[in-house]
């Protein structure tokens, strides 16, 4: 774990495009906040569902601003994902094989 996550080397010429990951790591936070706060008034019942939603829309306070968080927090996630995986193709970082495979592990979990 020390040589995976705390002396993992980093270039030199360390720039924006190195946020991705903390980036994530925030979205990710953020999706299990407002979905822990959807499913509190979320029915799974085939004939209460669409009226439980609404009813997180019109009623609860704030909701419509929670459930439309979450659906673009969704978006923004796999945007996140897929510029880090980007970045990490581009830098090379392939060649930590250790830290590659967890990101590919992490990458299936996530599909």
């Amino acid at each position: 774990i020390n040589h995976s996550f705390i002396d993992l080397p980093a270039p030199s010429n360390i720039s924006a495009w190195w946020n991705f990951g903390s980036l994530l790591g925030i979205c990710l936070g953020f999706q299990i906040v407002t979905g822990l706060f959807l499913a509190m008034h979320y029915t799974a019942d085939t004939t209460t569902a669409f009226s439980s939603v609404t009813h997180i829309c019109r009623d609860v306070n704030y909701g419509w601003l929670i459930r439309y968080l979450h659906a673009n927090g969704a978006s923004m996630f796999f945007i996140l994902l897929y510029l880090h995986i980007g970045r990490g193709i581009y830098y090379g970082s392939y060649t930590f094989t250790e830290t590659w495979n967890i990101g590919i592990l992490l990458l299936f979990t996530v599909m």
